[in-house]
């Protein structure tokens, strides 16, 4: 394997077209993968800023705002704007969906759950300090941890979605699919995300299968990217070279040394 923040990020870019109000759809066929004039979001820029300051030692609150910053028309919201700009200093009570799209870094470096729970509430707690907050990076990043490590989907849901997000556990694909809309908290979104992953047949199945519920579907499909990879463990080459052409160069950076320290 290779490209592990990739996963996220080309879940946030194929979903990116899809996000406004206007283009949302529960067309699952009419999903394009890359279609035209996809784009790279706030998920993505947050994923690299999180793993960024893992794999350097860096914190992590200055981390964030530093990549934000750089990037200040990627689409973040009201209050991590006030944030990224000093108006609000500290965690501000977040349960918002940001935690758990940009948390992957954290399943995927930890070598054990105690390490994985730790680095996902690092991830976290800068801004989405809120026990919903917390929660959706931390079940996200360990459904990963456990994933790259054999665990199968009924495990994930055994133990992930119905210890985490029981509302969801009982419920398929296509009980929830009809009357839902967007909803970018993580009470809303990581249960439907998952349950995408649960009944996907590989990667690109997965992304489309988020991205048609109709809701926030960039970050939907961010959080449920790396799980398929981290069980799929595959990803079209095409995808990889799609994904790479868009992101700005210190991204592609993070990327190859996140290789290299999981390779090592």
């Amino acid at each position: 394997m290779k490209n592990y923040l990739l996963a996220a990020a080309i879940g946030d870019i194929a979903g990116s077209i899809y996000e406004p109000r206007s283009r949302r759809t529960k067309d699952y066929d009419a999903v394009e993968i890359f279609g035209p004039s996809v784009r790279f979001t706030d998920d993505t820029v947050m994923t690299f800023a999180c793993a960024e300051a893992l794999l350097y030692g860096l914190d992590m609150s200055e981390n964030i705002r530093r990549r934000a910053l750089q990037h200040p028309n990627a689409g973040y919201g009201g209050r991590f704007r006030r944030w990224i700009h000093g108006e609000d200093t500290e965690a501000y009570g977040s349960f918002g969906n940001g935690s758990a799209m940009r948390c992957s870094a954290a399943g995927w470096l930890a070598d054990t759950e105690e390490e994985c729970i730790s680095l996902a509430e690092a991830t976290a707690k800068p801004t989405h300090d809120h026990p919903e907050g917390v929660k959706g990076a931390v079940s996200i990043a360990l459904a990963i941890f456990h994933l790259k490590n054999g665990k199968d989907k009924a495990f994930i849901r055994k133990e992930i979605l119905n210890k985490y997000y029981p509302q969801w556990a009982s419920l398929s694909y296509d009980q929830i699919k009809p009357d839902y809309s967007f909803d970018s908290t993580c009470q809303g979104s990581v249960g439907p995300a998952i349950i995408s992953f649960l009944e996907s047949s590989d990667y690109e199945d997965c992304l489309r299968l988020a991205i048609s519920l109709g809701g926030d579907a960039d970050t939907l499909a961010a959080i449920a990217g790396p799980l398929a990879y981290a069980y799929y463990r595959d990803i079209p080459e095409d995808l990889f070279d799609d994904a790479l052409e868009i992101l700005p160069g210190w991204m592609k950076k993070v990327n190859s040394d996140f290789d290299k320290r999981i390779a090592d």
